[in-house]
């Protein structure tokens, strides 16, 4: 090996490499920082003076914890009647053993103001619950009309074509026994006929205001009319011989004698 190169395994070249990993030196510089600034800190807390407050507090968790001694002049007074530490209060010994527990207030509030806030808060409470009770009411009653509601427009509307029915009926059969003239205008269906005069318009519109049919109403008296006359049933579709054969065979003379 000649002067010129350098020997990497001499003491000379290694004390030049520093270390070959940087950042592990770095994480332990920052590691022993953190302990001494943690260290110092604990230092401080020791021996900071401690406020007024806090050293109330600590002579009254440690007169709290200790049992009342014979210098204290109440205890001496229960000794001179008979008390024994350790004994409950009373004549039969089974009162109080311990202390009544002090409630160090904290806040600004005046006495009895805990209860107000709770009693405030109870009656909050109930008035919300009976709001929600009163919200889940209406909504079913909400829910109930709108089905009520519902079944109506629809037992309507079922009434409504049940009475066209009948009606085309009639006109049907009173043709066959040679009835040109319905016995109520509405028995058959309503014709529009445009050459119609005012006066006869205003005839009808008196006679529909004089009586006011439901349909329901008319329903019943035009069914009535078929089996009387005709011998007929809507719900059966059927017309009978003669009386004896529609009341022999036919259910009823409504629809839910028929289901």
């Amino acid at each position: 090996m000649s002067d010129e190169e350098d020997d990497y395994m001499s003491d000379a070249f290694l004390n030049q490499i520093q270390d070959v990993k940087p950042g592990v030196t770095m994480v332990r510089r920052v590691k022993e920082a953190m302990k001494r600034e943690e260290k110092h800190k604990e230092i401080n807390i020791k021996n900071r003076q401690k406020t007024f407050k806090e050293q109330e507090k600590e002579s009254r968790e440690t007169a709290l914890q200790s049992s009342i001694s014979n210098d204290n002049k109440g205890f001496a007074l229960l000794q001179k009647m008979g008390y024994k530490a350790g004994q409950g209060l009373g004549k039969q010994g089974a009162g109080r053993v311990d202390p009544i527990p002090l409630n160090i207030k904290t806040d600004r509030g005046g006495i009895g103001m805990e209860e107000a806030k709770k009693r405030k808060a109870e009656e909050e409470l109930e008035r919300y619950r009976k709001k929600i009770q009163a919200d889940k009411q209406n909504e079913t009653k909400s829910l109930q009309d709108f089905r009520s509601r519902v079944q109506t427009e629809r037992e309507e509307r079922k009434m409504e074509g049940d009475l066209r029915r009948s009606q085309r009926a009639c006109e049907q059969l009173d043709s066959q026994k040679d009835i040109t003239v319905p016995r109520e205008e509405w028995y058959w269906p309503k014709v529009e006929d445009d050459e119609q005069t005012d006066d006869l318009k205003e005839e009808e519109e008196e006679e529909d205001e004089s009586v006011e049919l439901t349909t329901f109403d008319k329903l019943h008296i035009l069914t009535s009319y078929l089996r009387e006359i005709h011998f007929y049933c809507i719900w059966c579709g059927t017309t009978y011989n003669d009386e004896e054969d529609l009341c022999t065979n036919c259910p009823g003379n409504t629809e839910a004698d028929h289901e």
